[in-house]
């Protein structure tokens, strides 16, 4: 396998936190195996979320586990000058045309808590598809259409390529939020495309956007992404087995950095965490532990 570039890419709405450590020394392992280069690429389109201090804390977080940016923002103002989301809009702008003109969305006017009143789990089923509302309707999200979806060609690290169809997490995903902005979906994609990013690191829990990332590849002729290799790693849970948060400041590593906690107390907390049985002290330790890596 030859990957020449890989990418860390976190969403400053919170302080990071030792999950978010981990998928980052995770890519810096991969990284070092491959000889691949490291891109840094903020979401940070979501200005209802945006905070300054977080998108320093990312800066400051990668500076703590010592690991080397090849490209990207190396500082807030850099980030905000040139490697904002904002800058890319066109590109988003374009995608969502053609998705437009090729008959391939439809307005959806539903809330989270309608979605919620129809399926408990979140799930949305479609309800808006035979209503035909017009895409230039004020505040309506635009989705795809994926009730008729094909099978997805997928390729993850170090296994054989399958063709999966799209889990019922990614039915009908929003490619346009209801205030005019593009979604996620698109804008990951088109991100990784624009940049040639080829190995995409993420925790098991994106697992549905990787298949719809894939789908809306296949949907904007853009082949070339099916060619990407994922690596799902498992969400690290605390000490307690409690799912981590960014809204939880004590397990932040902003809380550690503050606590006087050094790099090697990460790698130990990090280290129990995963239920290891030796000591992690170093990243060396760490890139060692991997098996999937070495």
């Amino acid at each position: 396998m030859n990957f020449s570039l890989t990418r860390i890419a976190p969403t400053p709405s919170g302080y990071l936190h030792l999950g978010n450590a981990y998928s980052f020394l995770l890519t810096k392992a991969l990284a070092r195996k491959h000889r691949a280069k490291i891109l840094l690429r903020i979401d940070d389109l979501d200005r209802e979320r945006f905070r300054p201090e977080y998108i320093q804390d990312i800066f400051d977080t990668l500076d703590f586990l010592e690991i080397q940016i090849d490209q990207g923002p190396k500082n807030l103002s850099e980030m905000e000058s040139t490697w904002s989301q904002v800058h890319r809009l066109p590109l988003y702008t374009e995608a969502l045309e053609q998705l437009k003109q090729n008959k391939l969305t439809f307005a959806c006017t539903c809330t989270r808590s309608q979605i919620l009143q129809i399926d408990p789990r979140g799930m949305y089923l479609g309800q808006c598809i035979d209503k035909r509302f017009s895409l230039d309707k004020e505040q309506v999200a635009w989705r795809i259409n994926t009730l008729d979806a094909d099978f997805l060609r997928f390729q993850e690290y170090l296994r054989q390529a399958k063709a999966i169809i799209l889990p019922e997490e990614a039915t009908c995903y929003s490619v346009r939020k209801k205030d005019g902005l593009p979604a996620y979906q698109l804008c990951s994609l088109i991100d990784d495309l624009h940049f040639k990013v080829y190995l995409i690191v993420r925790g098991q829990d994106l697992y549905p956007s990787t298949l719809a990332q894939l789908d809306l590849a296949r949907l904007l002729g853009k082949d070339t992404f099916a060619q990407t290799t994922f690596y799902h790693h498992p969400l690290l849970k605390s000490l307690d087995q409690k799912k981590l948060s960014k809204s939880a400041d004590s397990s932040s590593i902003h809380h550690l950095r503050k606590e006087g906690k050094t790099l090697a107390d990460l790698f130990l907390l990090l280290g129990k965490s995963l239920g290891l049985k030796e000591d992690l002290r170093s990243f060396e330790d760490f890139y060692q532990s991997q098996t999937l890596i070495k």
